[in-house]
């Protein structure tokens, strides 16, 4: 077991295409922390599908874990949870950059806050997000922009991380660490 209270505090990167795993993997890897789980969800309802897959990752959960909904401000609740006694859960990193790009955030501004709030992180942070770019290249604009901002993001964040993986099939590859 890993231990949240007496050990320095880690950053773990998850990555994966969609439905490879890497939420489940992911919540594994925070409850074998010590500590209280905390899910900082960015998703937004904005559809019944949305609202389904949320359901799901809820019960998945189970009733342990206490959940912070922030689609916009992940570096203020990084700020606020990212603590000793707290092993914290974000899911996920590229609906946090959608969530950005239809608020029309500069992204690179928030990516380089989002990174300094996780290099001065007091408690585990484990994050979330899909690897977006293993196909083919975007036929438009917004989608080339969506892809980009999440690699850039993921190279950011994997320099920073003392553990990376990348999830296929649910099964993890440790990339880093």
């Amino acid at each position: 077991m890993r231990e949240a209270h007496g050990s320095p505090p880690g950053i773990t990167l998850v990555l994966g295409g969609a439905r490879s795993g890497k939420s489940a993997f992911a919540e594994r890897l925070v409850a074998d922390l010590d500590g209280t789980p905390v899910y900082i969800a960015t998703g937004r309802v904005r559809d019944d599908e949305m609202r389904l897959r949320i359901e799901h990752h809820r019960d998945r959960r189970g009733a342990e874990w206490r959940t912070v909904e922030e689609p916009e401000n992940l570096e203020r609740a990084l700020t606020r949870e990212a603590r000793p006694g707290n092993a914290v859960l974000v899911d996920c990193l590229t609906l946090w950059i959608t969530n950005l790009m239809l608020s029309q955030a500069d992204i690179n501004v928030r990516a380089s806050a989002l990174c300094q709030v996780l290099s001065e992180a007091k408690g585990h942070v484990v994050l979330v997000s899909n690897e977006v770019g293993l196909g083919i290249v975007p036929d438009n604009a917004m989608a080339r922009e969506f892809r980009d901002h999440a690699g850039r993001l993921h190279q950011d964040i994997a320099a920073l991380a003392d553990e990376v993986f990348f999830v296929a099939a649910g099964l993890p590859l440790k990339m880093k660490g």
